[in-house]
């Protein structure tokens, strides 16, 4: 028999596929995994950790109703004392409706407010006659919020400056933990608590009304744990006191205005730089596969490195065979091979082989048997089981030895 016939009977018998040096055990598999395991649970349990013991550090920053180290709730209390109301939204809307010349509008994170919401707060501040004070602002937003002020790259490693200014609020105070961010301007300004010839601090009247607003480089006097230290409180009252009404802006990723990028589309928010890198990368890209694309000559063949022997074949096929359950297709592979070489023995054409009318006549007439009986074994219904299928294979051996006998 050819090697597709013999892996169609399963014969040489496959062994069981689980005892396989293939298929590792479940006991194999947890003794090699249970090292990289145990390390990602350990990582993942110092992770939670971290995370736990650093939450509390942070919780609440520069919330007027957080008690922690970082929180203001020190000062708003300290306002309320003084007749001074203090309101906390986390809403672009809501901080917009609540500018005028009656309120003092703090800002507690504006780098974190998008362009848009940038220029809206701004045309709702500007001719209000109200404060704005800006906490530790940088390029993001100080172009849009505080126009003529940039930030200095290099920050104040002094964190407890000396006014050097004639602003009375700064001249009462005296020294405070200002010490942050340092600015330069180039419109009229009150420069306060100099750094190296720059100021951490900033007021900039309005071009028209009373209002102002205030670059604060640093969030440092706010804080509860250093509200008591140097002029941190009192300067801290005088610029959030000196209106009646203190709205404390939290920006808030929950606000639908974060989201909403108005006319402009996807492209129009990325950096021209990053759409410049695309273009060149997609060049680059198109040019190594042209060079990849070129053809040398012809394709050459080249000879497997490793030969497959004849039993390993049919041992493989043998087990794809019986894990599908394919009897009739094992049993075609059989009879199809069977008629295959019985043809030239019985006279008959390769190209008829396998037509009944041609085989079977020539078939009969050499071994002088029933030409049912050859027609229900060359071309008969599959095996039923797999015993029957043996049986056939058994049977075709038997008829093809007869014929060559003969």
């Amino acid at each position: 028999m050819t090697t597709e016939a013999t892996a169609a009977t399963g014969k040489p018998e496959a062994p069981p596929l689980t005892s396989t040096s293939a298929s590792p055990t479940a006991r194999q598999l947890w003794t090699r995994a249970r090292g990289v395991v145990l390390a990602l649970v350990i990582l993942l349990v110092a992770a939670i950790a971290i995370a736990a013991i650093r939450s509390g550090a942070q919780h609440g920053r520069l919330d007027p109703r957080s008690a922690d180290p970082y929180g203001s709730r020190a000062v708003a209390e300290l306002l309320a004392d003084r007749g001074v109301s203090t309101r906390v939204v986390t809403t672009l809307d809501e901080a917009r409706a609540a500018a005028g010349s009656g309120t003092t509008l703090l800002i507690a994170a504006p780098d974190l407010l998008t362009k848009r919401q940038q220029t809206l707060l701004h045309t709702a501040t500007e001719n209000s006659d109200g404060r704005t004070i800006l906490i530790s602002p940088g390029s993001p937003s100080l172009g849009t919020l505080a126009p003529g002020v940039t930030a200095d790259p290099a920050v104040s490693f002094d964190s407890t400056l000396s006014p050097g200014c004639s602003l009375p609020a700064a001249a009462r105070a005296g020294s405070a933990d200002t010490g942050g961010v340092r600015y330069t301007t180039t419109i009229d300004a009150d420069a306060c608590y100099l750094s190296d010839g720059l100021p951490t601090l900033l007021r900039i009247p309005a071009t028209s009304g009373s209002g102002d607003t205030v670059v604060l480089g640093a969030p440092d006097i706010l804080y509860n744990d250093r509200l008591d230290e140097q002029g941190n409180a009192s300067l801290a009252l005088q610029l959030l006191g000196s209106r009646s009404h203190l709205v404390w802006y939290l920006p808030s990723l929950s606000d639908t205005s974060a989201t909403d990028a108005g006319d402009q589309s996807f492209f129009d928010l990325l950096p021209s730089g990053w759409l410049w890198g695309t273009l060149q990368l997609f060049i680059a890209a198109a040019l190594a596969a042209l060079w990849r694309a070129r053809r040398l000559g012809p394709l050459v063949p080249e000879r497997l490195p490793v030969a497959i022997r004849a039993s390993e074949t049919v041992e493989g096929r043998a087990r794809l065979y019986r894990k599908a359950n394919a009897r009739d297709r094992a049993a075609a592979a059989l009879r199809s091979t069977t008629r295959t070489r019985l043809a030239p023995l019985v006279g008959v054409p390769p190209a008829q082989a396998h037509a009944p009318e041609a085989l079977l006549p020539a078939l009969s007439a050499h071994l002088q048997g029933d030409g049912q009986a050859l027609h229900n074994l060359l071309f008969g219904p599959p095996p039923r089981d797999d015993a029957a299928l043996v049986s056939l294979a058994d049977q075709l051996d038997a008829l093809e030895r007869e014929v060559r006998r003969s």
